[in-house]
């Protein structure tokens, strides 16, 4: 069986994201927001998702790169006629005190050969491809009337050969600005080029004042750049991926729509970006979190996931009449997993906000309600301490005291005393330990002194890889002999001989999982690194490089026979992986961190 990798690169701004395929088409954009229908989406049905492509006759090659330390793809596309570069990006830059961010792609193709001739198809659709659009021409643009507001599409081409799809000679850079809702309403070359030049000039500068250590830095600046331009900035949230219901593996059935805020998966991000110094993308996610705190009352429960917006109702369709990618169907929008249960979200709230508190060159005093939101979390731990829930897997019939929610219970419960001692509050410092430890009895309860590991769950024999936090959180001495037979367990049961690693190998509401979890194998790097296996982890850490995309890019979920990539893509988890991954590494092999 061949390998399969995913043959786009990831562009966005942080209001949207793009997917450019190789073959030039924008095969993936959702409008106005992350989570809106796509007005492009080719990569879940070629016929029904619109086409924006800039194609040559007949028979051709091409491929893609970033332009250095940036969010802005090149594809350079090559004929018999001769040679031409496509550059991609969304604007992103500071002016007037804000970050200019508009929903807006800006596509620039420049001659770089020969005399090439090309076609330019432009056909946005909506309502998730129910809807085609209106099409209107001015002078020098097309209006695409029938979503909530008008896309147009401002051109330096003839507006003629776009409209009949007629191939042209492209003898000069010529520009295509689409636009929703507001058009543009300058000079288009002028504005296409200083749009350009101030992009790259923020990328770069954003990457230029990151703390990142030598060790692997090319995988860690690409991953930081795809993990930034995964948060909605406008509100703070940071979804999982771009991405809905690419599949687990092909005919899966296991295909989901990851275009929320998971509160467990912004811990994670913002860890890896505390990492290398950023951390506006917390203080921004402070606010999203607080509004959902106190929007519902104190007894409010935590979702696992929200809308972007702080929606909570996700409702999970099946849109039947898209083939899906590859023919893998179902393709699904919303997620049931709002209804779940899952009870480690309390703790991993309190971690990811930790640095607000502890570290220095924050003011805490600046957050009002600190006591009252501390209190609100613990409030929740206490009420759910006891109690089975669905687990970091999200298993839909099977409910559990899993060992994962609980660790992430006593790591909140001991982020939540931190807290307390700075804002001078012991009587949530002494709350805070007193839960500590009864969340320390419950992960005990999964202890199997005979098998020297614990399972995921009290009194289940079930491995689980999400159980190598417990040596990450420190939960587990990791210079202690429990946590080294603890790991030599799990890579025993889980790890494959490739390298990957599986989330669990026994059945659940859809059967065996076929593919491994990509976050996996770099969480099990990064708990070699703590028990001090450095050389064991850095060989496999080296192995697990191969498993991106020409662009760096990794995607959810690998096959291990194949090295095929699966799952939605690119995947903030798996790129939070990798940056933690080769943090602990730097970190234990002292590489010196560039600034």
């Amino acid at each position: 069986m061949e390998k399969h990798t995913y043959a786009t690169g990831l562009i966005g701004n942080c209001a949207f994201l793009a997917h450019i395929h190789k073959n030039t088409n924008v095969a993936w954009l959702c409008w106005p927001k992350f989570d809106s229908t796509f007005v492009f989406g080719s990569l879940l049905d070629t016929e029904r998702g619109g086409e924006f492509s800039i194609l040559p006759e007949g028979e051709y090659t091409s491929k893609q790169y970033y332009i250095e330390n940036s969010n802005v793809l090149c594809t350079e596309v090559t004929d018999e006629r001769g040679s031409y570069r496509i550059t991609d990006f969304a604007p992103r830059f500071y002016q007037y005190e804000r970050y200019f961010r508009p929903l807006m792609l800006i596509r620039k193709i420049e001659p770089i050969s020969g005399q090439p001739r090309i076609r330019v198809k432009c056909a946005p659709v909506c309502d998730y491809g129910k809807q085609k659009l209106k099409l209107r021409r001015g002078s020098n643009h097309i209006d695409y009337a029938g979503c909530e507001e008008t896309i147009r599409l401002t051109t330096s081409i003839p507006v003629s050969y776009i409209v009949d799809e007629q191939y042209f000679q492209l003898t000069e850079a010529k520009y295509l600005l689409l636009s929703y809702g507001d058009p543009l309403e300058a000079a288009l070359e002028s504005t296409a080029e200083s749009f350009l030049r101030s992009t790259l000039r923020y990328w770069q500068t954003w990457i230029k004042h990151s703390a990142i250590a030598g060790f692997y830095q090319k995988y860690v600046i690409r991953s930081a750049l795809v993990l930034k331009i995964h948060q909605y900035e406008d509100t703070g949230a940071i979804i999982a991926a771009s991405t809905t219901s690419l599949p687990e593996y092909d005919q899966s059935g296991r295909n989901w729509d990851y275009r929320y805020c998971w509160l467990r998966d912004t811990y994670y991000v913002l860890t890896s970006l505390n990492h290398i110094g950023h951390f506006e993308e917390m203080e921004q996610y402070f606010n999203y979190v607080t509004n959902i705190s106190f929007s519902e009352g104190e007894e409010f429960r935590y979702q696992p996931l929200y809308g972007i917006t702080g929606k909570k109702k996700l409702i999970e369709k099946e849109l039947d009449y898209l083939s899906g990618y590859l023919d893998n169907k179902p393709v699904r929008i919303g997620n049931q997993a709002y209804e779940h249960i899952q009870n480690d979200i309390y703790g991993q709230v309190l971690i990811s906000l930790l640095p607000l508190y502890t570290d220095h060159r924050f003011i805490f005093r600046e957050r009002k309600d600190s006591d009252r939101w501390v209190e609100s979390l613990l409030n929740k731990i206490e009420r759910t301490l006891d109690e089975k829930d669905a687990g970091i897997w999200e298993f839909r019939n099977i409910a559990n005291i899993h060992c994962y929610s609980n660790l992430f219970q006593w790591a909140g419960c001991n982020a939540a005393a931190k807290m307390a001692i700075t804002i001078d509050n012991k009587e949530l410092e002494a709350r805070a330990n007193a839960l500590k430890d009864r969340a320390a009895a419950h992960i005990e309860s999964c202890y199997d002194p005979v098998r020297k590991v614990y399972t995921n769950a009290a009194h289940v024999p079930h491995l689980d890889a999400s159980t190598l936090q417990l040596i990450m959180m420190n939960y587990l001495d990791p210079n202690s002999q429990k946590a080294k037979d603890h790991l030599i367990a799990l890579e025993k049961e889980l790890k494959t001989d490739n390298g990957l690693f599986y989330r669990y190998l026994y059945a659940d509401d859809f059967g065996k999982p076929k593919t491994t979890f990509l976050i996996c194998a770099f969480w099990y790097v990064e708990a070699l690194a703590c028990v001090g296996r450095l050389d064991d982890a850095i060989r496999e850490f080296e192995n697990l490089m191969k498993y991106c995309n020409d662009l760096l890019l990794f995607s959810e979920d690998v096959d291990e026979n194949t090295g095929s990539q699966w799952g939605n893509f690119p995947q903030a988890y798996s790129h939070v992986g990798l940056m933690n991954a080769a943090y602990r590494i730097a970190m234990k092999l002292d590489k010196p961190i560039f600034l």
